[in-house]
């Protein structure tokens, strides 16, 4: 093979990768894609910037889908990072350390735009792909994905429980401050009842309320994975608390709990107590900013003569008095 017709080759590939983001125009050239070695489209590949790579290049025509799942710039994608907050998207690769802001020019990742309207469109895009390619071979090393306030509501909610049915590499997901609703809950719920590889998940501040609790709660039943779980700002009230604290009774994995900011009175504060006296696994509680008072605080108390597990405790309340304090102290370093 002469080095003017691999050269010419070569040139075509380019113009031919150029119309990938554009699958109207590519259509008119897929007869000539087929044809091209894989050594050749990886080279096109290597060219590509990482928002080319992992955006515009997917589900053109099966062909190209099976070369990326096959390309090592893609599959060792490790984190995903997309945030209305800090107006880009951002792709970590493996091993890298997942930062609030975009990370020095040094380390690989893919930023997109900075126009809130592009992230909008580029996340409700990322949702749709994700439903469809994270059970598959696609970023099949992708640990922890991160969409904090971004409003995705209970479709994307749906999305996102739909892939993680039968997905095995995510371990951490953050949907704070994104509306999914007590709609979006359940369709979570209803993936944590088979999904065995998440061990965190953030709700905080997603409107999922009493009812919202309950899917949660119980699909915390049967999950044997789950370790780490924020459900604080949802307005959960003291039914929520109740069906949180009937969770506990046989969940078995779940070693930290977040439930601050919930609208959490004397009776929720009960179920809770009730439930730490037989739980065995939770070793750190967040019961700050709720109304649960002296009397609630009193019922923890009384709970923590008999569990020996929770070894941290915390509630921001100025009206439990010196002694009760004293004595969730006193329970808490008798744990340690």
């Amino acid at each position: 093979m002469s080095t003017e017709f691999i050269e010419d080759t070569y040139s075509n590939a380019i113009y031919l990768l150029s119309t990938v983001r554009s699958a109207a125009r590519l259509k008119y050239n897929m007869h000539t894609f087929p044809t091209l070695p894989v050594e050749l489209v990886y080279r096109i590949m290597d060219h590509q910037n990482d928002r080319t790579l992992f955006c515009s290049m997917q589900n053109i025509c099966r062909r190209l889908n099976q070369i990326l799942s096959t390309y090592q710039r893609y599959q060792i994608l490790d984190t995903a990072l997309l945030s209305e907050t800090t107006t880009s998207m951002i792709i970590h690769p493996k091993n890298s350390h997942l930062h609030p802001t975009p990370p020095s020019k040094s380390t690989p990742h893919i930023t997109i735009s900075n126009h809130i309207h592009t992230i909008r469109s580029a996340i409700k895009g990322f949702l749709y792909y994700f439903r469809f390619s994270l059970h598959t071979t696609s970023i099949q090393t992708l640990t922890t994905l991160n969409l904090y306030y971004n409003k995705i509501g209970a479709e994307g909610a749906q999305h996102l429980a739909n892939a993680l049915r039968t997905n095995t590499t995510l371990t951490t997901l953050d949907l704070s401050c994104n509306r999914i609703g007590a709609e979006g809950a359940q369709h979570l719920a209803n993936a944590l009842r088979t999904n065995t590889t998440l061990t965190t998940l953030d709700l905080y501040k997603n409107e999922i309320g009493a009812e919202g609790a309950q899917h949660i709660a119980d699909s915390l039943r049967t999950n044997a994975t789950l370790t780490t779980h924020n459900l604080s700002s949802n307005q959960i009230g003291d039914e929520g608390a109740k069906h949180v604290a009937d969770a506990l009774r046989t969940n078995t994995t779940l070693t930290t709990l977040a439930l601050t900011w919930n609208q959490i009175g004397v009776e929720g504060a009960k179920h809770i107590a009730d439930a730490l006296r037989t739980n065995t696994t939770l070793t750190t509680l967040d019961l700050t900013w709720n109304q649960i008072g002296a009397e609630g605080a009193q019922h923890i108390a009384d709970a923590l003569r008999t569990n020996t597990t929770l070894t941290t405790f915390h509630l921001h309340d100025d009206e439990i008095g010196d002694e009760i304090a004293q004595h969730i102290a006193d329970a808490l370093g008798r744990n340690i």
